[in-house]
């Protein structure tokens, strides 16, 4: 690394980081609600409806397009790793949906009196790592001068139209499987500080960077009823997703949740992203805590995860194949969390 990479901090230029910096759900959903929505064509399979990871739109009877987009500010200083952490983050919607993904645009934002073009390059270097993984080219994209550096892609893929994985078709009974562990946002708020160990930094670019390619062979099976991913809402926030779209409550076990160790230790000193307390305000009042649960526990259900795992909702007879799926490709922290139950959209942890 040189000198000029070495000098530069990204987390310096940005006032939040990852997908901490998603606009709070509430506000998201005044916005939402206030815009109009004309002349949906009926190719369209899914929209904006439930809050889903892309958009998808049947080209035929076996081919259905799926799109989406994302992009953050630097969540670490590296710009490597903040261009893989981002393409991973991009390209997860599209396994989140069950699709294959086929290509991806660019979009690139950088402060070009601040940030030497070395920088730049390695972070869209980074980007092109991940693409490269996932077996796709960056075909193109846009950029702007701006004050803050933004990077992330337009991602799109192919899905056959019957296979689509939606957030709101859960059923009761369901079990719920979690694909990587949580804790990401706590310790970008630590590394923040300057106080994250180099142990803590390796756990989380292994878990943002790893691609959320079990999503694939969900696809194929039917006995998986729902799929999303867990991002910027945090754990609560994306099943509550899944209950409203679905009609149906959840039920989680604390102890059953799988953390990133050190997040707990952070947690536990009370190290915290902003967007933690605003995602809480969102939608806490949907949420059942046991009496007397520490602080630190609402912290971590409300933790923004940055490229976080596949969150799945299965028949209880097809749980033992979803997580021989995620073992198969090296997901070793996926496990059982909860299970979907009856009555009001609403999540209870225990």
């Amino acid at each position: 690394m040189t000198a000029v990479l070495e000098k530069i901090r990204l987390t310096d230029f940005s006032h939040g980081g990852g997908c901490g910096c998603k606009i709070a759900p509430a506000v998201l959903a005044e916005l939402l609600a206030a815009t109009p929505i004309r002349g949906l064509p009926k190719e369209l399979l899914v929209g904006t409806e439930t809050a889903d990871d892309a958009a998808v739109y049947k080209l035929n009877d076996t081919q259905a397009l799926v799109a989406t987009t994302d992009f953050f500010t630097p969540i670490v200083d590296d710009p490597y790793d903040f261009g893989r952490i981002a393409a991973t983050n991009a390209i997860s919607d599209i396994y989140a949906m069950g699709a294959k993904p086929i290509f991806a645009l660019a979009l690139v934002g950088m402060p070009l009196d601040k940030l030497p073009l070395e920088v730049i390059g390695r972070i869209l270097a980074g980007g092109e790592s991940v693409c490269a993984e996932a077996g796709i080219p960056i075909a193109g994209g846009h950029s702007i001068d701006v004050l803050e550096p933004i990077y992330g892609l337009v991602a799109l893929g192919i899905v056959h139209p019957e296979k689509v994985k939606k957030n709101s078709t859960a059923k009761p009974g369901d079990v719920l499987i979690l694909g990587k562990p949580l804790g990401v946002g706590i310790l970008s708020a630590a590394l923040k500080k300057g106080q994250l160990s180099d142990a803590g930094y390796a756990a989380m670019i292994e878990s943002t960077t790893k691609l959320n390619t079990p999503g694939i062979a969900l696809a194929e099976m039917p006995e998986v009823h729902a799929l999303t991913d867990v991002t910027g809402f945090g754990l609560a926030g994306h099943l509550l997703e899944i209950c409203r779209g679905s009609k149906l409550s959840a039920a989680v076990k604390f102890d059953d949740l799988p953390v990133i160790p050190e997040a707990v230790e952070w947690l536990k000193q009370g190290v915290a992203t902003g967007a933690s307390d605003r995602n809480w305000k969102g939608y806490g009042q949907d949420v059942s805590l046991p009496a007397g649960a520490p602080e630190w526990q609402r912290k971590l259900i409300t933790d923004p995860q940055t490229s976080g795992g596949l969150l799945v909702a299965c028949a209880p007879e097809a749980e033992q194949a979803v997580l021989a799926e995620f073992a198969k490709r090296g997901f070793a922290h996926a496990r059982r969390i909860g299970r979907m139950g009856t009555g009001a959209a609403r999540l209870n942890f225990s």
